[in-house]
């Protein structure tokens, strides 16, 4: 690269406009930061559904590439460059390096390409994907791998799956932690402990879930197993946040149909605001997912310093390491067991507490930073 050469790179938006849970926030912390820590590059981002973008204050200073094409339609554009890469190649015109943050990616001209991978969610779990996004991403999850230039897995777990399921060269990959934003912090102020606990109508104890409400996030067993917890716990309140997913309809009627449905606060939602304090104010914070690329939620609660007992698959035993405790996502007793074993110990409940905020500290939005830039600049030597 020539000293008085500034490369343009493109670092695709779109799930921070349209607010998609952990890959916006994904996106949003990582262009945020990039901002921040290096300024040997001129930065721009890219975002469809223009008309009803959301675009967060961080991105005004920067190049908008916008297209008012909804997700189907911006969705189709790109998998035709496959065969005309001239159809999009205008529209980024002057960009040296585009970052793909949400599983898609266009074949352009003379433009180097980055794909961050989240998950192979498609490929291993097809069911817990709507039939027309499945059969999308397991025809072209593949090819837009062997298509990047370099590709960001965000733990190895999903780099080791990578490999295992698409035939592409691992030598183009790179393992990128995600990371907690700063945020994500203890509250100790009991005023503002006792507004969030108001605000949501909850009570002192209680078991917090953040994730979206569809079946890969398991909130089957951990509602089973908290219906076990209740003989002994009755004052005991399950509170679930996160928005509707897709084929929830069977989580809303077993909380319908449960012996503790009283006992059950579906919070929908949380405004970014409050989620700090609502996981800060929680007693535990459960995760029982399945399958995660990464799995942000328990290192945000360990950030908040609330206890956290954890699913002991995929990604997140790397992710947690000693500092939370794990059961297998689909025992019910393991999860009644855990559970209880904090709820009933005290000191139990301050040791991991403890362990798990130093534990969070070793993620950080400004060392995803610097590798990803670090990266930009061995793709454009």
């Amino acid at each position: 690269m020539h000293n008085n050469f500034t490369a343009n790179i493109c670092i695709e938006a779109s799930p921070a406009t349209q607010n998609q849970a952990g890959l916006g926030r994904y996106t949003l912390n990582l262009i945020k930061n990039l901002l921040l820590c290096n300024s040997d590059y001129n930065y721009s981002v890219s975002y469809n559904d223009s008309n009803n973008a959301i675009i967060p204050p961080e991105l005004d200073p920067i190049k908008h590439y916008a297209s008012g094409l909804s997700n189907h339609w911006w969705r189709l554009l790109n998998v035709l460059t496959y065969t005309n890469k001239n159809l999009i190649s205008t529209h980024y015109q002057g960009i040296d390096i585009f970052h793909s943050t949400g599983h898609l990616l266009p074949k352009l001209d003379n433009v180097r390409t980055v794909f961050t991978l989240h998950d192979l969610i498609p490929l291993l779990y097809p069911s817990y994907h709507k039939t027309l996004n499945r059969m999308f991403l397991r025809v072209m999850m593949p090819i837009f791998l062997r298509k990047a230039d370099a590709i960001i897995a965000v733990s190895n777990n999903t780099k080791k799956d990578a490999i295992k399921h698409t035939n592409i060269d691992q030598s183009k990959i790179v393992v990128i932690p995600e990371a907690v934003s700063p945020s994500f912090h203890n509250i100790t102020d009991e005023l503002h402990l006792d507004y969030v606990r108001n605000k949501y109508k909850l009570p002192k104890r209680f078991i917090l879930c953040v994730s979206t409400i569809e079946p890969r996030k398991n909130h089957t067993t951990l509602l089973s197993a908290f219906e076990r917890l209740q003989s002994d716990h009755p004052d005991l309140v399950l509170a679930l946040a996160g928005r509707l997913g897709w084929l929830y309809e069977p989580i809303l009627k077993q909380i319908e149909s449960s012996s503790s449905r009283h006992n059950i606060r579906l919070l929908g939602q949380v405004s970014d605001r409050d989620i700090p304090a609502l996981l800060s104010a929680a007693t535990i914070f459960a995760f029982p997912s399945v399958y995660e690329g990464f799995g942000l939620p328990p290192l945000e609660a360990m950030a908040c310093a609330t206890p956290v007992v954890c699913s002991n698959t995929s990604s997140l035993p790397e992710v947690v390491g000693k500092a939370a405790l794990m059961c297998d996502p689909f025992t019910i007793e393991a999860w009644h067991t855990q559970l209880n074993k904090l709820l009933l110990d005290k000191s139990l409940q301050d040791k991991h507490s403890k362990i798990g905020l130093s534990h969070s500290k070793k993620f950080s939005w400004n060392s995803v930073a610097i590798a990803t830039s670090q990266l930009y600049a061995k793709l454009l030597q």
